[in-house]
């Protein structure tokens, strides 16, 4: 869709005249009816020239887009007949975005609405040998389109550039066809087409993104898209995730993203046979616009040579993280983001996240970042009493040294309450088991015979060499003579007891009917040193 190239260029500068006029006084009244119906009659007329002035355009300025984007089962998408029809846009709406103008510039957005009859065909190659004429048709667009006139200049025709993009994508829907054939007797191919035809859009005109259009010389610099800050996420795990294999389970990874390009989406590793995998995977995004981006999830089922297949997936606004603050976060899974076609329960994904700002001064530091320390930590370094004073970098030409959280996390498993009944009498013989998932080290409680509501008050140290990246699991059983019987897992991060150093809770066990188990976590950090050249 990013044949809106020539229309919107075209269009865009006929507008910024418009409002340029009006701003200065050329035309003193028009009412946004008449305006909207003033564009819509002159768009239809020149539609004609726009049509051949942008084939043109589009062909040079969207093929290196397609061809950046091809994905690996293709060799190369061309554009071998390219015309925009006889069928013009219309705008259906006009609105000035004061908060977003500013005393030397002039924000618009316009609703656009195009049930085009164009003749677009793409020229594909596969890997595989076979050339495949495939004609793009029965598009459907609705969404809004953002121009920003600056700088607002007294020399005509009163504003130096104008940006452009597509602020909203509303509805997006096209088929395609071979030309002589059936697209879907090569697996596979459809899906890959569509896929870098939407990454062309997103890529090439999709706010954040700004095309500028100098119109007068100048420097136009400050109308660029900026990154404001980055996001780091750390992918926890999921849960109760849907099943795709016919035998065993699925091989669940993760793809996130802000936005769908290929250098700046994340994947995560593949689990095998599970249902409710553990990642601990941290990954970082540039943030370009906190209040229009998302953060995107999408869990496949690894099926090896065969591809993927997609299992679920949610999104995250990136405006309602507080900066500075890890947000913890359960998000459902669902088929689409944009059309909702059912609401089967594909389960769900936990994600920590902390949103950074670029330029604010904050004594919080990082959890996620290689270089966190404590204030406790900190604080130990500057202390001259400290024992770590030894290790502290003092002689000329020393290599740049960086603080390993290690330390050790007490956890004392207080209580069990309203545990499921497993016996047949109605009670369980509870017991838990404490895992710290990277070192692989044990712990287990005492049982506590014939109760739903048990009490433990048991102390676990564990020693913990990278707590950035380790996890600790706590898994209830129930024990019986012959056997035991899992009765559900408490998965956590260390982020939240690196943080606040001490906390009591209460955690709710997945897997169970019912029941929560009431813990205490203490942080004792320690200090370790690292040479960052010898890692």
């Amino acid at each position: 869709m990013a044949f809106f190239f020539g229309v919107f260029l075209g269009v865009s500068i006929g507008i910024g005249l418009i409002i340029a006029f009006a701003r200065y006084g050329k035309i003193r009244s028009t009412r946004r009816t008449d305006l909207l119906g003033w564009l819509n009659v002159q768009l239809e007329k020149i539609w004609p020239s726009v049509d051949e002035a942008a084939s043109e355009l589009i062909r040079a300025s969207v093929e290196p887009i397609l061809e950046q984007y091809t994905p690996a089962i293709l060799s190369s998408m061309k554009f071998d007949k390219l015309t925009l029809g006889t069928v013009a846009p219309q705008f259906t709406g006009i609105s000035i975005v004061e908060s977003e103008s500013g005393a030397d510039g002039i924000t618009m957005e316009m609703d656009m609405q195009w049930d085009g009859n164009p003749n677009i065909v793409l020229n594909i190659n596969t890997k595989l040998g076979v050339s495949l004429p495939v004609q793009v048709k029965d598009i459907g667009f609705t969404g809004v389109f953002r121009l920003i006139f600056k700088p607002l200049v007294a020399q005509f025709p009163c504003f130096g550039a104008v940006a452009y993009s597509l602020r909203e994508k509303r509805y997006l829907d096209f088929t395609l066809k071979v030309i002589g054939g059936d697209l879907s007797s090569i697996p596979g191919v459809s899906d890959a087409i569509e896929e870098t035809i939407r990454n062309a859009v997103e890529d090439s005109i999709t706010w954040p993104v700004r095309n500028i259009v100098p119109i007068l010389p100048g420097d136009y610099s400050d109308l660029e898209l900026k990154p404001v800050g980055t996001l780091d996420v750390k992918l926890v795990q999921a849960k109760e995730l849907t099943n795709k294999d016919i035998i065993g389970k699925s091989d669940p990874f993760a793809v996130l993203f802000i936005r769908p390009l290929p250098d700046k989406t994340k994947r995560s590793k593949t689990i095998d046979n599970q249902l409710n995998p553990i990642w601990n995977e941290n990954f970082e995004f540039i943030v370009e616009d906190v209040s229009t981006q998302h953060l995107t999830i999408k869990v496949f089922d690894d099926e090896g040579v065969q591809g993927a297949e997609l299992i679920g997936c949610a999104q995250l606004a990136i405006k309602e993280l507080e900066p500075g603050k890890v947000k913890e976060v359960w998000l459902k899974l669902v088929k689409d983001l944009l059309v909702q076609r059912d609401n089967k329960y594909r389960g769900q994904v936990q994600l920590e996240l902390l949103y950074n700002p670029y330029g604010t001064d904050s004594t919080f530091k990082n959890p996620f970042d290689a270089d966190f320390s404590l204030t406790s930590l900190e604080k130990a370094l500057k202390s001259p009493n400290s024992e770590t004073e030894a290790l502290a970098p003092e002689k000329a030409g020393q290599k740049k040294r960086e603080v390993i959280i290690r330390g050790v996390l007490s956890v004392l498993v207080i209580s069990g309450e309203n545990l499921p009944p497993v016996d047949f009498n109605g009670k369980a013989d509870p017991f838990v088991v404490l895992t710290m998932k990277k070192s692989e080290t044990k712990s287990k409680t005492r049982v506590a015979n014939e109760t739903l509501n048990p009490v433990w008050n048991q102390t676990f140290d564990f020693v913990v060499e990278d707590a950035l990246h380790e996890m600790l699991i706590i898994e209830v059983w129930d024990h019986d003579t012959f056997r035991k019987e899992k009765i559900g897992r408490i998965v956590m991060t260390l982020t939240r007891v690196l943080l606040e150093g001490e906390f009591q809770d209460n955690f709710t066990i997945d897997g169970a009917k019912s029941g929560n188990l009431h813990l205490h976590l203490k942080w004792s950090p320690q200090l370790v040193f690292r040479d960052r050249d010898t890692q």
